[in-house]
């Protein structure tokens, strides 16, 4: 355990990050990337992973319980034999976290209260989760190890680091705040911040930033991390797989990889083939440069040298859809002949005929891709072209995947 000299843990003991009421799980729960089941078992099992079989989880920094709610809900929900174990160095955290499980009645989700550097006391786990932590460590490499050393050979970890250019004007005001105010209580500080921010002028790097709302909506909490956390540091694409490397981890894929394709942000025919013969580390760096708002990085990774377990297209591969109905995407397409969407102020749009429309609408996360050819009724060729057409835009900004977790629950 930290000690209480930690000012890291005395923060979250004051200010539980984000900021959640047990109550909100009888209406609503809260999912995201990375960690969602269907996304494990995509980026890390190649959509095919057996449900049947044990499957063990670490939520390293469990905070207020996001992850390990959403996951324990999901895996219930569809019979999945998981263990989650959540471990966190706030007991207020946990706290929170624990009060969601049982508003949910879940009992798939072990609790403790301890350090991530001791990871691999708690044994090895097909998958980790670490999602808004590293950056704040004293010695971020000591977690990416720590990480690996709790890592199954064949497992995966899904994790997000902050990242530099879409957090624009943070690390500014970090500096000012601790010029005017590290010496005052944490909720003085709070007050002092929100006075100041209240007579920043138009020009205030912060307020220039649009893709930022924790200070305006994220409450007590979400000021106090954004803006007074006392150890903070960003990764650029290039500085997260240079701390993979020591790790001797690899990165997998990032959890929207179409945010890290320099095509999507360049039209001249040209300059998109240069970008395009580029390496993946050079041309995700590129693109996190020219997209210019990536606030945090959230990707997949496994231990270096192992294979590569991607879900691929094939006969047998299970789309889902997360976050969008296929039978409205499919209207789109009888209506506008195109499927269209936005990421994070990135859009996309596809032209497709409009009996493509069928491929979708038959997208239940139950059939896999002979079964809805069988459907449609098309020739192999032209179903695998339709559905690669159609399956690109929607990986790329992760609202398909393909997952066996929902067929396997349909068949116990």
């Amino acid at each position: 355990m930290p000690s209480s000299d930690d000012p890291v843990q005395r923060q979250y003991e004051a200010y539980p990050y984000p900021a959640r009421d047990p109550a909100e799980e009888a209406t609503r729960l809260i999912s995201g990337s990375p960690s969602h089941p269907f996304e494990i078992d995509h980026f890390l099992f190649g959509g095919a992973r057996d449900w049947s079989q044990p499957f063990r989880v670490l939520v390293a920094g469990g905070g207020t319980g996001d992850g390990s709610v959403m996951m324990a809900q999901i895996f219930a929900d569809h019979g999945a034999d998981v263990e989650i174990v959540y471990l966190d160095m706030s007991v207020a955290s946990r706290q929170i976290a624990e009060a969601r499980a049982a508003a949910r009645g879940l009992g798939n989700i072990r609790f403790e209260t301890g350090d991530l550097l001791d990871a691999a006391s708690f044994g090895v786990f097909d998958y980790i989760d670490c999602c808004g932590v590293l950056h704040h460590l004293p010695d971020p490499d000591a977690g990416f190890a720590a990480l690996r050393g709790a890592l199954a050979d064949g497992g995966g970890i899904g994790a997000m680091v902050y990242a530099p250019y879409g957090r624009a004007g943070v690390y500014e005001m970090q500096d000012a705040l601790r010029a005017l105010v590290a010496d005052d209580q944490p909720a003085e500080q709070v007050r002092l911040t929100r006075t100041l921010l209240q007579g920043m002028p138009p020009t205030n790097g912060l307020l220039r930033n649009p893709f930022l709302n924790d200070h305006a909506n994220g409450g007590d909490a979400g000021l106090y991390d954004l803006l007074l956390h006392s150890r903070d540091r960003p990764y650029s694409v290039g500085e997260l797989f240079d701390a993979l490397e020591r790790a001797d981890l690899g990165l997998v894929s990032f959890a929207t990889p179409g945010r890290y394709e320099p095509r999507m942000m360049i039209g001249d025919p040209d300059l998109r083939a240069r970008a395009e013969a580029l390496p993946y580390r050079e041309r995700a760096a590129l693109a996190e440069r020219l997209v210019g708002n990536i606030k945090v990085h959230a990707f997949y990774a496994a231990k270096a040298g192992e294979p590569a377990r991607i879900a691929e297209v094939s006969e047998t591969a299970v789309p889902c859809l997360i976050g969008a109905s296929g039978a409205a995407l499919a209207e789109s397409i009888y209506k506008n002949g195109m499927i269209r969407g936005e990421f994070d102020g990135v859009g996309f749009q596809r032209k497709l005929p409009q009996d493509a429309a069928g491929i979708l609408a038959a997208v239940d996360g139950r059939r896999n891709l002979g079964e809805i050819r069988g459907m449609v009724g098309w020739e192999k060729p032209r179903f695998e072209e339709m559905f690669t057409t159609l399956y690109q835009p929607l990986n790329n900004f992760g609202l398909m995947r393909f997952s066996g977790l929902k067929r396997f629950a349909s068949r116990r």
